[in-house]
């Protein structure tokens, strides 16, 4: 269900349809006009090259988080490699041991067996 939401930033109304709660749109439009007069204040520029130097910004940051998320991404499937690796290698691992247990429990019956044999007199 779409919201319709007015808000106002530097003395101007926008209403806009959006999906999102009203209260994240208000939080949204206070940040932007805190940006936009931050801007304003600091550069002493006009609305509007307050409003593409704030644009820029945030498309610079957005770009940035992508790349981020790019990198995460790319960690987390070297990491899924790496963990699918080490469970071939434990499988190979666990198997081995089995063989070994079977040939450790081979060799206590051969020993045993000899043990009754050396008791038994020859005949």
């Amino acid at each position: 269900m779409l919201n319709k939401v007015k808000v106002v930033i530097c003395g101007k109304d926008y209403v806009m349809q959006t999906a999102e709660a009203p209260n994240y749109v208000y939080g949204l439009a206070r940040m932007l006009e805190a940006k936009l007069n931050h801007s304003m204040d600091k550069m002493n520029v006009s609305q509007y090259n307050a409003a593409v130097m704030v644009a820029l910004s945030a498309l610079d940051d957005l770009n940035k988080a992508h790349e981020q998320m790019e990198q995460i991404s790319e960690q987390m499937k070297i990491y899924a490699d790496e963990a699918g690796q080490a469970r071939l290698e434990r499988d190979v691992a666990l198997k081995e041991i089995k063989i070994l247990r079977s040939k450790i429990e081979q060799l206590e019956n051969n020993l045993k067996l000899k043990k009754l044999k050396d008791k038994i007199p020859n005949a």
